[in-house]
C-alpha cells in the first residue's frame, strides 16, 4: 500500500516572477527531503512531448511486445520463482547521446523516431543544465559549479537514454516492474506515460506513488549529487510496481558524469559539515554499481571511504 504523502510539484513558470523565492524554497525542499519532484512549465513544447510518446508507444506494438511476451511468458511458465525475483518486467532499450551519440546504430527505429528523439534529447540537455544551476543556488555554490564537476578531460558529460515499456502483468505479486534501486548518476528527467501509474519512491519508510501528470518531467537525484553535496541531497530508493492493465511508458535520460570525471564532496559543503563521502572516479563507481544495483547504496559509499584510507596509509607508510 502507498503512502498518500503529497508529492512536490515545482511550477518552472514561477522562477521568473516574484514568486521566484517561494519556488526555490519548494525546490529546496524536494531536493532535501524527497530527492525526487515534478516540474512543469520546463520549456519543452507539448507538441514534441506527445510525438514522443506516440512514437514510442507504435515503436513498442510494433517492433519489442511480441518479443517481450514470448519471454515474459516462458519466465512465468517455468514457474516464476527464484527466476522471477530477479527479473524485471520491462522492454527497454537504451540510447546515447554523449560524449558519442549510438542512435543511428541502434536498429528497427525510423528515421523520423529518431529524429525526434535526438530533438527530445537536445532538449532534456539544457534542462538538466539548468536544473543543476538551481540546486548550485540552492546550495550557495557558484553557477556552472555542477555542469563542469561532472565534465571530465573532454568537457561533456555521459548523457543516455533508457526507453521502456512496462505491459500488463498477470503475476504483479511474483514480480516486479523494477526492483528498488538508487541511480547511480547525477540527476535524471522521466517523461512518464500520464494513464499508466506504477512509480514509487521510499520515503519515511513508506512507499510514495508518483503521479502520472501529463507534460511533466520528474526529476531524481542520483548517488553522484549525494557525493557531491556532501549528504545534503540524497539519491533516494525507487520501484516500478507492475500492473495488471495497461502498458506503462518510461523515458528516462541520464545526466551523469564523464567516465573519467573524479567525483567528491564540493569544498564548501565539506567543509562545513565534516568530509563524509569519498572520492573517486566515476567509471570506478559505475563497476561497482553495476554488480550491486539493487543493494543498499551505502556499502559502495563505504568501499571507495576503504581505498581512500588504504591509500592515505600507504604514503604516511612511504613517506
Amino acid at each position: 500500500m502507498a503512502s498518500t504523502l503529497s508529492f512536490p510539484i515545482i511550477d518552472m513558470g514561477l522562477l521568473r516572477g516574484e514568486e521566484r523565492p517561494a519556488a526555490m524554497n519548494l525546490l529546496q525542499d524536494a531536493c532535501e527531503n524527497w530527492g525526487f519532484f515534478q516540474v512543469l512549465d520546463h520549456g519543452i513544447s507539448t507538441e514534441l512531448m506527445d510525438e514522443v510518446e506516440k512514437m514510442t508507444k507504435e515503436h513498442y506494438k510494433r517492433v519489442r511486445e511480441q518479443r517481450f511476451l514470448e519471454f515474459a511468458s516462458k519466465t512465468l511458465e517455468d514457474g516464476g520463482g527464484k527466476a522471477a525475483e530477479n527479473l524485471d518486467w520491462e522492454s527497454t532499450f537504451f540510447v546515447r547521446h554523449l560524449p558519442e551519440p549510438n542512435i543511428a546504430e541502434i536498429p528497427d527505429l525510423d528515421d523520423e523516431y529518431r529524429r525526434v528523439m535526438k530533438r527530445f534529447a537536445s532538449e532534456l540537455e539544457r534542462l538538466a543544465e539548468r536544473l543543476l544551476d538551481l540546486l548550485c543556488e540552492n546550495l550557495g555554490l557558484e553557477k556552472g559549479y555542477l555542469t563542469r564537476a561532472f565534465r571530465g578531460s573532454k568537457g561533456v558529460p555521459t548523457f543516455g537514454t533508457k526507453v521502456s515499456s512496462y505491459p500488463p502483468c498477470p503475476r504483479p505479486d511474483l514480480v516486479k516492474g523494477l526492483r528498488a534501486h538508487t541511480d547511480a548518476g547525477g540527476i535524471i528527467l522521466l517523461f512518464q506515460d500520464d494513464r499508466v501509474g506504477g512509480l514509487q519512491l521510499l520515503k519515511d519508510s513508506e512507499w510514495v506513488d508518483v503521479p502520472p501528470t501529463r507534460h511533466s518531467i520528474v526529476v531524481n537525484l542520483g548517488d553522484q549529487l549525494e557525493v557531491i553535496t556532501n549528504g545534503r541531497y540524497k539519491s533516494v530508493l525507487h520501484r516500478v510496481v507492475a500492473q495488471t492493465d495497461g502498458n506503462r511508458m518510461s523515458i528516462a535520460s541520464f545526466y551523469n558524469p564523464a567516465s573519467d570525471a573524479v567525483i567528491f564532496p564540493a569544498p564548501a559543503l565539506a567543509e562545513a559539515a565534516g568530509g563524509a563521502y569519498p572520492k573517486f572516479v566515476f567509471e570506478d563507481y559505475m563497476k561497482l554499481y553495476v554488480r550491486h544495483k539493487f543493494e543498499d547504496k551505502e556499502p559502495r559509499f563505504e568501499a571507495f571511504k576503504s581505498v581512500e584510507r588504504q591509500q592515505s596509509s600507504n604514503l604516511i607508510a612511504t613517506a
